[in-house]
């Protein structure tokens, strides 16, 4: 990926949600590429295990800890990779929480507590990215990680579909916002992904069932969705912004 419009060398990018995960491979693929990375997450100790991974394979990788909820904290993880780096050109938002509770027994603040993670979190992210972006006169890309269950609603998860669907709405609203500064926003909505987490939560003919459903007869993996995101945040997708791409292997539709 060295050189050229689909390059990411030298680009600076935070990647939230950083120390485990879809974050963890997005963070490595960038900094295998050449881009300066700041992983972020509340956890630590994930994140240490995560960029001594990048520095031991030659890239440059710095962490902190960030609460996405709290507007002070995200401003000090941007001025923690302009510290680090000098500048910021990529911002990643692929935080995410969710609980398995339906509607009728969800509380108002297990409710309030997931769409702050996963919308507000997005919202203060991006704005504090884009106030380095027109302070630094640059421009810069950013990338929201959205899911399915945005798009037909998730009945065990109400509050993390409702949260995601309004991350893709928000990605147009701010498209437009911020176009006249060089800011492209753009949104990747993600299928059923092969995690850590994932072997934890589901059983294998669980897993089965999702890959039977993709029309690739398969789970995706970070690294599929790393790819396009280093698209999204190289020249060569200069002209693309507010769009929301569906990265989900397809739906299988065959009778």
């Amino acid at each position: 990926m060295s050189g050229g419009k689909f390059s990411v060398e030298g680009k600076v990018t935070i990647v939230t949600g950083g120390g485990t995960g879809v974050g963890a491979g997005i963070a490595r693929e960038f900094a295998l590429a050449g881009a300066p990375v700041l992983i972020a997450s509340r956890k630590a100790d994930n994140l240490t295990q995560v960029r001594d991974r990048i520095r031991s394979e030659g890239g440059r990788c710095e962490l902190q800890v960030c609460d996405v909820r709290d507007p002070a904290a995200v401003d000090q993880m941007i001025a923690a990779a302009v510290k680090h780096f000098g500048r910021l050109d990529v911002m990643i938002n692929n935080h995410g929480a969710s609980l398995n509770i339906p509607s009728l027994e969800l509380s108002p603040n297990a409710w309030k507590a997931i769409v702050a993670v996963n919308l507000d979190g997005v919202f203060f992210c991006s704005r504090a990215a884009a106030r380095q972006f027109i302070a630094q006169h640059s421009g810069g890309s950013i990338i929201n990680i959205s899911s399915e269950a945005s798009l037909t609603g998730f009945a065990l998860y109400p509050p993390y579909a409702a949260a995601k669907a309004g991350v893709n709405n928000l990605t147009k609203t701010h498209s437009s916002e911020w176009a006249r500064y060089g800011v492209r926003v753009n949104c990747l909505v993600l299928g059923p992904i092969e995690t850590p987490a994932w072997e934890l939560l589901l059983d294998q003919p669980t897993k089965r069932r999702m890959a039977a459903a993709r029309a690739l007869k398969r789970l995706g993996t970070p690294e599929e969705v790393a790819c396009p995101c280093m698209f999204l945040a190289s020249e060569a997708s200069s002209y693309i912004t507010g769009a929301v791409i569906e990265v989900g292997g397809g739906v299988d539709t065959t009778p």
